[in-house]
């Protein structure tokens, strides 16, 4: 048995077809699914029972449990747990393109960025397919937007992260564009060669925040197996293939990375890619020591990376109010319940 979520539609008709049903019900089926949204396969009134007793003998309709809900000006933030009693988080933000949504994709992460939150947590397991689509469903509201930022490394769940993707772009369920959809990855070099493979159209951002081996090494343990000219070599490739720009996500943090030194080895490293960088001012949490650089440091370092030609932006702050850092609410959660 599996949740009727974890399937994609070319593997639901795959095993309808191999059950002697034809391939249309897949359809009907998606669409109770993702449009009508029923929970039960009762509810599907326009397939016969034989194929509605094949769905309940061998799927199951499942759910996350909501246990806290935190809102603010432009952000909601949804603590959920898991039939085995883990949690997750997620973040709808509401930006003036739309609804985004940031959705985690492990309980835990063993990637051991000094700077983050959701790392303080060991990585216990990697969200299923429907662990994913669910926090998409059960937030009520229709999201166009999509950013795998949440807790956990993507690319270390990589073939369930593919799957959950290609749900998302189904014009059948989400219809989410590829270009409405960010994967952020700390630079897993072995998964983003392969990227291209799987859909050359999403959004790929890579969690830079230091612009030399040294520094970033202290920050990201990722970078002792994955230095940054393996790592952008690698990006130059995804580049050329694919056609598509790279964020470079950087964040800020006083007295670490935020020097003008730093700003004009970023701009040597990136220059003449087709790439961006995305400032983000350091969102604080009580358990890390690291505070968020002075709005005037973060403009000179912007300043820098504009004046060597560097495409740059300041990312708007959401939810410091909520807890959005990721990890926050279920590590402050926990803490106050366990």
């Amino acid at each position: 048995m599996q949740s009727i979520y974890s399937i994609t539609y070319q593997k639901l008709v795959d095993i309808l077809e191999k059950n002697s049903f034809k391939k249309f019900r897949a359809d009907q089926i998606f669409e109770w699914l993702y449009q009508k949204k029923v929970n039960s396969f009762e509810e599907m009134t326009n397939i016969n029972n034989d194929l509605r007793t094949f769905l309940q003998n061998n799927f199951y309709f499942n759910s996350l449990k909501i246990v806290a809900l935190n809102e603010d000006v432009d952000v909601k933030k949804v603590l959920y747990e898991l039939s085995d009693s883990n949690r997750i988080e997620s973040v709808l933000m509401y930006q003036n393109y739309g609804k985004s949504l940031c959705v985690s994709s492990q309980v835990g992460c063993n990637m051991g960025c000094t700077f983050c939150e959701s790392g303080r947590l060991k990585k216990i397991k990697n969200l299923s397919i429907d662990e994913m689509v669910l926090q998409l469903l059960q937030i009520e509201e229709k999201i166009t937007h999509v950013v795998l930022m949440g807790i956990g490394e993507p690319l270390d769940n990589f073939d369930n992260v593919m799957d959950f993707i290609n749900i998302l772009t189904d014009y059948r369920a989400f219809n989410i564009g590829s270009r409405h959809i960010t994967l952020s990855t700390c630079g897993i070099v072995d998964k983003i060669n392969q990227l291209h493979l799987y859909n050359n159209q999403i959004n790929l951002a890579i969690s830079l925040h230091a612009p030399n081996n040294e520094l970033r090494s202290k920050l990201m343990p990722i970078n002792k197996a994955y230095p940054l000219e393996v790592l952008m070599s690698s990006l130059k490739k995804y580049i050329k293939i694919t056609n598509r720009r790279v964020t470079f996500e950087y964040v800020m943090i006083k007295g670490v990375n935020d020097q003008i030194e730093h700003a004009k080895q970023l701009a040597i490293l990136i220059k003449g890619m087709n790439a961006y960088v995305n400032l983000i001012p350091y969102n604080e949490t009580s358990h890390i020591e690291f505070k968020k650089s002075e709005k005037t440091t973060i403009l000179q370092f912007y300043d820098i990376l504009k004046k060597n030609k560097i495409n740059v932006t300041v990312r708007k702050e959401f939810g410091t109010k909520v807890k959005a850092a990721c990890g926050q609410l279920r590590s402050n959660y926990e803490e106050s319940n366990d």
